[in-house]
């Protein structure tokens, strides 16, 4: 598709599939990177270290460890903090690119996360719109979900209902599950309708915040490891919950004369 197919496609649908966008080789880095990550969350947990809080361990794996001895993660946040590879790749400039056509050429960081799912361990993510638990508005991020390796339904890709960014925003509540529990507990979604967004290494899925998606398990031998970036524009604004901080730092990607960085103040 030319980029004013993809526009008109993600306008349209709620996402997009960007097939090849990194190269095996960029790949092999980002795989590498994640067992170094594996390693470091180790050592911060077995120090008591609070940065351990970053990496969350796959809740339904008890006292398991991978095949390799390496802990369950089940995801890992704020990636840009303990690694040089994932900050470079939110920044790689094909995925600039690709986003800036979608949402246009100022572009911030909302969210970098590494979303793991072991072999024979990775558990469910329910259907949910990614907009019912981030303080921004209007709702109209994009994130970007990337393939570190082959991404299958049976190691358990990204499902996405086509469209259903024009529900408008909507309650999900819990999102981890196990793995035969429903994807979602709400009666009015036809899950038959959600498309399974399959993709090999380097290829990535980007889809509206209200779109509705999640994942199933992974029984599978074989790792699904994804780079998830959320993007946003300068038209969106911070909205403070409860007890939040009334301003909030986010990174510049793109534009805006070539800062660093973006403080947002929550309106009163």
């Amino acid at each position: 598709m030319t980029p004013q197919e993809q526009r008109a496609f993600f306008e349209d649908q709620g996402y997009l599939i960007l097939d090849g966008l990194f190269t095996p080789d960029e790949m092999l880095e980002c795989q590498a990177e994640v067992r170094r990550l594996h390693d470091v969350a180790a050592t911060l947990k077995q120090a008591g270290d609070p940065d351990g809080g970053h990496f969350q361990i796959e809740p339904y794996a008890g006292d398991e460890s991978q095949a390799d001895g390496r802990l369950v993660l089940r995801k890992i946040e704020n990636t840009r903090r303990f690694s040089d590879v994932f900050r470079r790749l939110a920044e790689h400039p094909r995925l600039v690119e690709a986003i800036q056509n979608l949402i246009g050429p100022d572009l911030l960081l909302f969210r970098s996360t590494l979303m793991l799912k072991p072999a024979f361990h990775g558990s469910q993510h329910a259907l949910h719109q990614d907009s019912a638990y981030w303080p921004m508005d209007p709702p109209t991020l994009v994130t970007v979900s990337i393939a570190l390796n082959d991404s299958t339904p049976e190691n358990g890709c990204i499902k996405v209902i086509p469209k259903s960014h024009e529900w408008g925003l909507q309650e999900w509540g819990r999102i981890t599950r196990g793995d035969d529990e429903a994807l979602t507990d709400r009666d009015d979604i036809d899950e038959s309708r959600a498309v399974e967004a399959a993709l090999t290494a380097g290829s990535a899925v980007c889809f509206h915040s209200l779109c509705v998606h999640g994942s199933g398990p992974n029984r599978s031998p074989k790792p699904r490891n994804t780079a998830l970036y959320a993007y946003f524009s300068p038209e969106v604004r911070y909205v403070a919950r409860g007890s939040a901080a009334r301003e909030r730092t986010f990174p510049i990607i793109a534009g805006l004369d070539g800062r660093s960085e973006l403080t947002l103040t929550a309106a009163d």
